[in-house]
C-alpha cells in the first residue's frame, strides 16, 4: 500500500535529505516550507507555510484535507539570532524574537498535530518524528535560552501524547540532534562527509538512517526516544 508523508521544512538540510532519502517515487509527500523546495517530482506537493504564523495550522490542513498521514515528520527550529557564538546574551534578546522562536518552534507543532491527528489515525501504522536536539536534553552546556527551552518542550509533548495516542497504535518519537553536516547533500559520501567535517559534524545520511528505523517498526512498538550527538561533541 502507497505511503504518504508529510514533512515539514523541506527547502534545505534535514527536510530536504528526508525528502530524498526516505520516501519511494511511488510515495505521496506533502513538503511544508516557507521558500519553495528544489523537488519537481510528480508525487510531490509544495504546502508553502510560515509557522510563526498562527494560522499555519488551518492553511496545512485545508491543502490537505481528509487525505490518510502515515509519516508526520516536523523538522522545524529556529534559533536566537546570535545563538552559538560568543556574543550571545540571554538578557539582550529581543522579545518579539523570543515570542517567535516559541511560536515556530512549539505552538506551531501543538496547533499542527492537533489539527492533523484525524488524518494520521485514519492511516495504517502512523508514525509522528519530532526533530529536536541535544540542547533538549539535561545538563548540555549551551547558553541559548529559548532554543533549549523549545527541545526541551519538544521531549514534553512526546512522552505526554503517546498517552493518547497509545489506544490508536500511533507512535510518536523524537530524535535529539547534535551538530549536523547541512552543507553536504545526501549525494557526498559519508566518508568524504566526515572527512570534510573533519569529524566533527553528524552526515545527513545517519538521520536518514534513524528516521528509517523508526518507520521500520510495527504499530506493537513506540520508538520514543533517539539521542544523536556528534561523536567528537563535547557539549553533552
Amino acid at each position: 500500500m502507497s505511503k504518504t508523508y508529510l514533512i515539514y521544512g523541506v527547502s534545505k538540510g534535514l527536510g530536504k535529505a528526508l525528502v530524498e532519502g526516505i520516501p519511494t517515487n511511488e510515495e505521496l509527500v506533502y513538503g511544508v516550507s516557507r521558500s519553495k523546495p528544489p523537488f519537481e517530482q510528480s508525487n510531490f506537493t509544495w504546502l508553502p507555510a510560515d509557522l510563526n504564523d498562527s494560522q499555519s495550522a488551518n492553511i496545512i490542513k485545508d491543502k490537505v484535507k481528509e487525505q490518510p498521514i502515515n509519516t508526520l515528520i516536523y523538522n522545524v527550529g529556529i534559533w536566537e539570532n546570535l545563538a552559538f557564538s560568543d556574543d550571545y546574551q540571554f538578557e539582550t534578546t529581543d522579545d518579539l524574537e523570543l515570542l517567535n522562536i516559541i511560536q515556530t518552534n512549539i505552538s506551531a507543532c501543538l496547533l499542527n498535530l492537533k489539527m492533523l491527528l484525524p488524518n494520521l489515525r485514519s492511516a495504517e501504522n502512523s508514525k509522528i518524528i519530532l526533530i529536536g536536539s541535544t540542547w533538549g536534553l539535561d545538563n548540555h552546556n549551551g547558553k541559548e535560552v529559548a532554543f533549549s527551552a523549545t527541545k526541551y518542550a519538544l521531549r514534553g509533548i512526546v512522552q505526554s501524547l503517546r498517552e493518547t495516542l497509545r489506544e490508536d497504535k500511533i507512535g510518536i518519537s523524537i530524535i535529539n540532534l547534535g551538530y549536523l553536516a547541512t552543507e553536504y547533500p545526501l549525494s557526498v559520501p559519508v566518508a568524504e562527509v566526515i572527512e570534510k567535517s573533519h569529524g566533527q559534524l553528524i552526515p545527513l545520511q545517519d538521520v536518514v538512517n534513524a528516521v528509517r528505523f523508526i518507520l521500520s517498526t510495527s504499530n506493537a512498538t513506540c520508538v520514543k526516544e533517539i539521542t544523536m550527538p556528534a561523536m567528537m561533541d563535547l557539549n553533552v
